[in-house]
């Protein structure tokens, strides 16, 4: 019986991440700077909740997936990693939707405790992109480039 509850207690913490990232909303991303142009499947983070959890306890990334932050005006807000599980970059887009800093993150020593590094942009951003790390070195993608977001409609 023991035995029974214990698998039952693991199959719902693996149902609860599995349906965790069903619950983000999708979109396609472009990004575009001088001739270069790359498309990434998104998940979008636009409230408290969904940009808390972020890309946490994930185990990894496909290679053209990221997540978008989308915040409700432009302003300042730092990034760290708590139980985030991969390196990634994270690219700051302001309001005209162009990528004014990118930083690269890593992985802290104790995922669940630290210490966290903060990641801050130079310039004010409303928007926050968070893919594979080195993603957007490996394309050429750098500060100033134009970026396109759609969002995927759901069907009912």
């Amino acid at each position: 019986m023991r035995r029974l509850t214990l698998l039952f207690i693991l199959f719902l913490l693996f149902a609860t991440a599995a349906s965790a990232a069903a619950r983000f909303k999708q979109g396609t991303l472009t990004i575009s700077q001088d001739a270069k142009r790359v498309v990434l499947q998104v998940e979008v983070a636009d409230t408290p909740e969904a940009r808390s959890q972020g890309l946490m306890s994930r185990p990894r990334l496909a290679d053209n997936a990221g997540m978008l932050f989308i915040f409700e005006e432009q302003g300042s807000w730092g990034f760290w990693m708590k139980n985030t599980l991969i390196p990634l970059s994270i690219a700051y887009i302001d309001d005209d939707w162009v990528i004014v800093d990118i930083k690269d993150m890593k992985v802290a020593p104790s995922p669940a405790n630290g210490p966290f590094n903060i990641y801050e942009s130079a310039k004010p951003f409303k928007y926050a992109l968070e893919v594979n790390r080195g993603y957007f070195r490996t394309k050429g993608i750098g500060a100033g480039a134009k970026v396109r977001f759609e969002l995927k409609s759901s069907k009912r």
